[in-house]
């Protein structure tokens, strides 16, 4: 994908929000939060449904008022001139916005219309992503009867038609097959190498941890810590884990090791595996020799780095089970 038209004066930051605040009613679904993305890069909201993350694009966007609170996008105060800011946005939201009874090459051509783009340039650029986005061989088969990977891949070349720099994406993932999830994640990824700064809302933490640079943990409205990817994983409480691969793993052996090696906590992780966890460096020889000891034969043990679903869990106190259930329901982000 060709990069938009390069300019001179970007501001370090593409998007700053200081002190949101949205309430319905009673409740608080985004209470104070700040946060910043620098131009380029692809940021990351993470957090389960009902963590305010939805609430939070749709006010950065305009598509909902905040109660009180700053926003700037491309260096605009969306506040006096949100018209100005909208038209370096691309927004693509988690349930479409496109017409079931158009086809993909009208409906791509009709969002052009919509941002002043001449006919010519328009149906040229529609043509464009369609073969990028590898739905050429659809483009005159009405939306409605898209698969949801196309009808995703689809939202996502509609938001995209005039080249806007900043790129909001809710939930782009969710509810869509495994096979569409990783060409929209490549296809994301694709966009921001070329130039295009992405804020994408996410409650896979896999996906986070593939795609952003910097994220942001969301939880009841509030974000708990915001930091790039790199410094959140080097920066995890200090535990140390080593997983066993044995001829046989059972609770009654790990309740076993558990005893027998004070101060490291052994678990099943699977039918042939123990994953062994420790504040202290693992004596994993010592171990080795106790489960052969045992009738045990271990074929591998190596050392289990963080990864961003531990940060997760060590920041914010939930437990890695609830998002695993967000994902397993895949529901959509609504309220989130």
């Amino acid at each position: 994908m060709p990069a938009h038209t390069a300019q001179t004066d970007q501001p370090r930051f593409a998007i700053e929000v200081r002190n949101l605040v949205k309430r319905f009613g009673d409740v608080t679904a985004v209470d104070g939060i700040s946060f910043s993305v620098p131009t380029g890069a692809l940021f990351g909201l993470l957090g389960p449904n009902g963590a305010g993350k939805t609430t939070t694009i749709n006010m950065v966007t305009g598509l909902a008022r905040p109660l009180a609170g700053e926003i700037h996008v491309g260096g605009i105060d969306c506040s006096h001139h949100l018209k100005a800011a909208q038209h370096l946005m691309g927004i693509v939201p988690d349930d479409s916005n496109l017409y079931p009874e158009l086809t993909g090459f009208q409906n791509l051509c009709f969002c052009g219309a919509l941002y002043g783009m001449v006919r010519a340039a328009r149906e040229h650029r529609a043509r464009e992503l369609l073969e990028q986005f590898d739905l050429a061989g659809a483009a005159q088969r009405k939306f409605a009867g898209y698969s949801r990977g196309m009808k995703r891949r689809l939202a996502i070349a509609a938001g995209i038609m005039h080249r806007p720099p900043i790129l909001f994406l809710d939930e782009p993932t969710t509810g869509i097959d495994v096979a569409s999830a990783r060409q929209v994640r490549q296809l994301i990824g694709e966009m921001n190498r070329a130039g295009t700064t992405v804020l994408l809302t996410t409650h896979y933490i896999e996906e986070a941890e593939r795609l952003c640079h910097r994220v942001a943990f969301m939880v009841s409205g509030q974000i708990v810590r915001e930091d790039t990817v790199k410094n959140l994983m080097r920066n995890v409480s200090g535990t140390h884990k080593v997983q066993f691969t044995v001829s046989g793993a059972t609770s009654e052996m790990a309740a076993e090791l558990s005893a027998s090696f004070p101060g490291t906590q052994f678990e099943v992780s699977a039918d042939t595996q123990f994953r062994a966890v420790s504040p202290e460096p693992i004596r994993v020889g010592a171990l080795v020799v106790f489960m052969e000891q045992h009738g045990l034969e271990v074929s591998e043990a190596r050392e289990v780095h963080p990864s961003l679903e531990d940060v997760f869990v060590d920041i914010t106190g939930l437990a890695a089970q609830e998002m695993r259930r967000e994902k397993e329901r895949g529901g959509g982000g609504g309220g989130s």
